[in-house]
């Protein structure tokens, strides 16, 4: 018999649509289940939200999302600290449980380190303890700005139909609202067919501008990508991509922001995404845009303080399963300052004509490890050869043991967003 973990937040008495603290907060991190603070949640009442949002709302307590709700006309949604938020499952090929911010809309979700908010699987709030969760459950979250890209401004997000989901402009400073201590579980939804190349993500962000928050977000066990940034000039910090289906950071059409302090932590038994029968899955995949064409606005993003862990051993299952820890391509371009990759077959690959790692890099500062190439392409000849490994055995690179899947987990001294505080949640298995 199955059965879960309950600790002091089960004493919580609890309302739906207040200003409820649902997220437990009692423990420090560790490995271990993720049910206690779902369990409580699963007994509170649910507020149903569908269709469209267009005067200022509040949401709290558990709601769940049914089919596609979008904030539009200068409304804005505030989610209040220890939200959880779910879909409302069901059987026909659409979309649900997908929140759209588009472009004249604004979110404020700003939870706390003790209580954060939480996007996540229904079947974690059911109350059974006999189910578990899967990639796709929830949907997505998407935020849609004017910013500039380099596609047409009444180009549509991926995934979604209809001019309340075009993205684009030339308002850099474009202003979102705020995502903060915030996760984002067992989303993704794939509208055709694996690599259909119409997905929704974990977080999906078209055009959005510097004048938009982004802190302290996790996003794990997505169906396709954990983050895709589709061009804009959004600024982010302490990023973690757990588990991802498909790739952990995502870079298309033009997104020319900074991101600080980023993790990307493989869990070599989640699903991984093929493309024909060979790994897909990458820790950075960037593109200038499909086409692979030169632009006046070229993807170069700034990562400062990046570490992307796959698996420990290159072996059939493990670090097989992935494709390259970065890849560069279609004539895009990578800035990069302290950076560790290592555990997937080739650490950088760059690809094709104009694709490059930047020259403002720092390159003394890039560690990189590859099962069987640790780097290939333009500008990777500029990273020390001191600085580069191969071997079927990934380098921890001065970490104390950085890969998931082999022991107590620990990234440090690398740990610079408080990857492993109370915020995060990385095993969500029911104990016995």
């Amino acid at each position: 018999m199955k059965r879960l973990t309950l600790i002091a937040a089960a004493a919580l008495s609890l309302t739906a649509c207040q200003n409820d603290h649902l997220a437990d907060s009692s423990t420090p991190f560790e490995m271990k289940s993720a049910s206690a603070e779902y369990i409580t949640a699963s007994a509170l009442p649910v507020t149903s939200v569908s269709g469209d949002i267009t005067t200022n709302t509040t949401w709290s307590g558990v709601v769940e999302i049914n089919g596609i709700v979008t904030v539009k006309n200068g409304a804005t949604l505030t989610i209040q600290p220890g939200t959880f938020i779910k879909a409302k499952p069901n059987t026909s090929n659409t979309a649900t449980g997908v929140l759209v911010i588009s472009k004249t809309g604004k979110i404020n979700a700003t939870g706390t380190e003790s209580q954060p908010i939480i996007f996540t699987s229904y079947k974690l709030l059911d109350g059974n303890e006999d189910t578990t969760a899967a990639p796709g459950d929830f949907g997505g979250v998407i935020i849609l700005g004017d910013a500039p890209t380099n596609t047409p401004s009444t180009k549509t997000i991926e995934g979604l139909t209809g001019p309340d989901f075009f993205y684009g402009g030339s308002n850099a400073s474009h202003n979102g609202g705020t995502l903060k201590y915030v996760r984002i579980e067992f989303a993704g939804y794939d509208l055709l067919a694996p690599n259909s190349g119409n997905e929704i993500n974990g977080l999906t962000l078209g055009g959005v501008g510097n004048g938009t928050t982004l802190d302290h977000i996790q996003v794990s066990y997505g169906k396709d990508d954990s983050f895709e940034f589709f061009g804009g000039t959004v600024n982010a910090s302490n990023l973690v991509s757990f588990a991802a289906d498909d790739d952990n950071f995502d870079f298309d059409n033009g997104y020319t922001g900074t991101i600080t302090c980023a993790l990307a932590l493989a869990d070599y038994n989640s699903t991984h995404s093929l493309s024909g029968a060979s790994p897909d899955s990458n820790g950075i995949e960037l593109d200038n845009n499909a086409e692979g064409t030169s632009t006046p606005l070229i993807t170069n993003p700034v990562i400062n303080n990046l570490t992307i862990i796959g698996a420990k051993n290159g072996i059939a299952g493990q670090g097989s399963a992935y494709e390259n820890g970065i890849h560069i391509r279609r004539s895009g371009k990578l800035t990069l300052n302290n950076a560790v990759v290592t555990g997937y077959p080739v650490g950088i690959k760059v690809e094709g004509t104009g694709s490059e790692l930047s020259s403002a890099s720092n390159f003394s500062t890039i560690k990189v490890h590859g099962f069987t190439t640790s780097v290939t392409g333009t500008g990777t000849a500029s990273i020390p050869a001191a600085n580069l490994l191969t071997g079927t055995t990934a380098s921890a690179w001065g970490m104390s043991q950085p890969f998931f899947n082999d022991g107590p987990w620990n990234v440090s001294p690398r740990n610079c967003g408080n990857f492993q505080g109370v915020w995060t949640k990385y095993n969500f298995s029911i104990q016995e």
